[in-house]
């Protein structure tokens, strides 16, 4: 956490397992890339919106400019449910652009993980008229989506309820409350992302387990790869990708590890605050806290 009034020089934060820095090599930034700052909105010397900015941009008419350059002909309109899985609409850009009016029910936060609706019970009931909630876009959000195959963007949208009230329940706003309370403080909370996921073979019947996928040496990989380069390298392909997604998406990826489990991978994003000095954990004590 960081208190208020620090100097505004840059550093950077990273997990426990961000002092090891050997495991990738850091890929070449595409011209795109390069040309941006932390700034997530740019401003050409004109003073008119810069069309550079890969992430975000500050209003509707900077938004209209941003899509128009990139030739976006789709826009999807996303929100985390109470399981973090991305739930929205996809729609024209000209019709994002156009001041229309974005719906979702009330019943999409009582999805389970399954994407099913539980019984009711004396303790949890649906709402008799499962109004509407509406979809309001953060265009600081707005990227491209570079795995579609048209010219396709997103936007995270935050929700509030018909009178335009914040929905308190909602994951975006229960974060911009936690947010509000560490600001009280005179704190600035600090997060930096890791992402840990399991790559699993092809399957397409549910009734059978889900297995390691075969990597370019054409065998399935087991268990006790921690920290493997051979590990990561067997994925060279998927790897590429997810720079490549990740850089046209503005996010910068720091070290990418393969973890102790079979085809488990673990991306750490770097993560830029406002400090005097880079603050970094070190592997001994990194140990020490998992052990607490």
């Amino acid at each position: 956490m960081l208190p208020a009034g620090q100097s505004p020089l840059h550093g950077y934060y990273g997990g426990p397992i961000n002092e090891i820095r050997c495991l990738m090599p850091r890929k070449k930034p595409t011209p795109s890339a390069s040309a941006s700052t932390s700034s997530p909105v740019l401003k050409a010397a004109s003073g008119q919106p810069a069309l550079t900015s890969l992430r975000g941009v500050a209003d509707w008419r900077d938004a209209t400019a941003w899509l128009r350059a990139r030739g976006i002909e789709d826009v999807e309109c996303i929100t985390p449910d109470l399981a973090g899985v991305p739930r929205g609409k996809m729609m024209p850009s000209s019709k994002f652009t156009s001041n229309t009016s974005l719906a979702l029910p009330s019943a999409l936060y009582r999805h389970t993980i399954s994407g099913e609706y539980p019984e009711e019970t004396e303790s949890f009931r649906y709402e008799p008229r499962d109004s509407d909630l509406k979809l309001v876009p953060d265009l600081s959000t707005l990227a491209v989506v570079p795995w579609e195959s048209d010219p396709t963007a997103q936007v995270i949208c935050d929700i509030v309820d018909t009178d335009g009230k914040a929905v308190a329940y909602t994951p975006r706003n229960v974060l911009k409350n936690i947010v509000s309370l560490y600001a009280e403080r005179g704190w600035k909370p600090v997060v930096a992302p890791e992402i840990e996921f399991y790559l699993v073979a092809k399957n397409d019947d549910p009734d059978y387990p889900l297995h390691p996928p075969k990597g370019r040496s054409g065998r399935s990989i087991l268990g006790g790869q921690g920290y493997s380069i051979a590990g990561i390298n067997e994925f060279d392909e998927l790897i590429d990708d997810i720079y490549h997604f990740s850089e046209k998406q503005g996010l910068e990826i720091d070290t990418l590890i393969h973890e102790e489990g079979p085809a488990q991978l673990e991306i750490n994003l770097r993560t830029v605050i406002r400090w005097n000095w880079p603050i970094r954990c070190s592997c001994s004590s990194a140990r020490s806290a998992r052990r607490r």
